[in-house]
């Protein structure tokens, strides 16, 4: 068992780093231009060639895949003398990268033509100091800086030969002179935990992400935890009544659950329960993170979730059950007269079951991934409706990153699955 476990953990690094591969591939070599998508097509040459610095973007494939996995923080640090850190702004509750610079955490700004320091204070403000001779000579005799400014960059500035920064606003955008010639956005990379900035929202992708997945795991769970059971229960009475009234039943609903699309169970629900007989709210506005538990708004969603997936649960354990009970050795415990309640929990149950495990850890990943359609149909704030949005603007940091959780989730609950079948069937073993 524990080679199995270490073996499966070993593949799961493996399947996880050619996956990341692949995502960086079609997400940001394979796709559209990013800078176009978020500036728009009539951005000019230069606004989109100053936005790409900003972003990193202007850098070759491998370091920006490099960056986003292992971190840029690195590379950054060849360039300074002083040590790079995170710390915590306990206003925002984020994380942010200052310059360690003999004790004191600081940033820096350009401000006509000269550079002022910004010295981090207790309660996470900054106040301006200033900045000394810190201007050291390149190879070609120019007067360079690099330090961290105020947006999580490791920037280069160029004295006397400042660059013209366009900035997004919610606006338009903007231009800035005295700007920096270059940048490398900081970040630890994802296998640390930090998944780099978010376009969209400007924030940590981590932060912004994590309270979406919460979200998720609250409307994926109680679905789970009301339609695996009564899937289960439902296919075990269709499996022992196999082609009596009750089975009949079972099938047909299940059947009909399952051919019937998301939308389109949702949209019924929606004018059956919510506009027709009013007993739940049609549309619901989750104004704060408290408002996913109020039962009342989730319902819905719940209800959508709990219908598609009961019926194809049910239908797998019923073809199970049957099979099972079709075994000579149901068949003979039963002619010896051994209580049919008994031969169903006792013998029958544990071996109908392996089936339907399998078909339950796949579909916790549909629960996961595929909860996209509910989540935007509904606007429910969690994981779906997250990467549907950041696709929609271009927010690759974040499509990545919440496509890597969906991956991390898939091949935890595969593994899940295979040890399930330990205790389920004792003849079950893993070298």
């Amino acid at each position: 068992m524990v080679r199995f476990i270490l073996r499966s953990i070993i593949s799961t690094l493996i399947t996880m780093l050619l996956v990341s591969l692949l995502l960086f591939t079609v997400i940001e070599v394979a796709g559209r231009d990013v800078v176009v998508n978020i500036l728009g097509v009539f951005a000019t040459p230069e606004q989109m060639d100053s936005y790409r610095n900003q972003l990193g973007l202007d850098e070759p494939a491998w370091q920006r895949y490099s960056d986003w996995l292992i971190g840029s923080d690195w590379r950054a640090q060849r360039q300074v003398d002083f040590k790079l850190r995170t710390v915590r702004n306990p206003q925002t509750n984020e994380s942010e990268w200052w310059a360690d610079v003999d004790g004191q955490l600081t940033r820096w700004r350009m401000q006509e033509g000269e550079l002022v320091a910004l010295v981090r204070q207790e309660d996470g403000s900054a106040r301006e100091a200033p900045a000394g001779d810190l201007w050291q000579r390149d190879e070609a005799g120019n007067e360079i800086f690099w330090g961290v400014d105020t947006k999580n960059n490791l920037v280069q500035w160029l004295r006397g030969q400042g660059a013209v920064v366009w900035e997004q606003t919610h606006a338009s955008l903007k231009s800035q002179g005295d700007g920096p010639v270059d940048y490398i956005p900081l970040r630890k990379g994802l296998v640390r935990g930090d998944a780099g900035m978010s376009l969209q929202y400007g924030r940590p992708v981590a932060t912004t992400l994590s309270s979406r997945i919460r979200n998720t795991l609250v409307l994926a769970g109680t679905a789970f935890l009301i339609v695996m059971p009564l899937a289960l229960l439902l296919g075990i009475i269709a499996g022992i009544n196999a082609g009596r009234p009750a089975d009949r039943i079972i099938s047909i609903a299940g059947l009909a659950f399952t051919a019937t699309p998301e939308f389109v169970t949702g949209i019924f629900l929606i004018l059956l329960l919510g506009i027709w007989l009013r007993w739940l709210p049609p549309a619901a506005v989750f104004l704060s993170d408290s408002d996913i538990y109020n039962l009342r708004l989730i319902a819905l969603p719940v209800i959508t979730l709990t219908a598609v997936e009961l019926g194809y649960v049910a239908r797998m354990t019923r073809a199970s059950m049957v099979e099972v009970m079709d075994s000579p050795y149901i068949r003979t415990a039963i002619i010896k007269g051994m209580p049919f309640r008994r031969v169903v929990l006792r013998h029958a149950l544990r071996n109908a079951l392996l089936a339907p495990i399998t078909v339950i850890m796949l579909h916790v990943n549909w629960l996961i991934g595929g909860i996209v359609v509910v989540e935007v149909l509904f606007g429910f704030p969690g994981l779906g409706n997250y990467i549907y949005s950041s696709a929609i603007f271009g927010d690759y940091n974040a499509v990545q990153a919440a496509a890597m959780f969906t991956v991390l989730v898939a091949v935890i609950t595969r593994l899940i699955g295979d040890l399930a079948y330990t205790f389920l069937n004792p003849r079950i073993r893993y070298a």
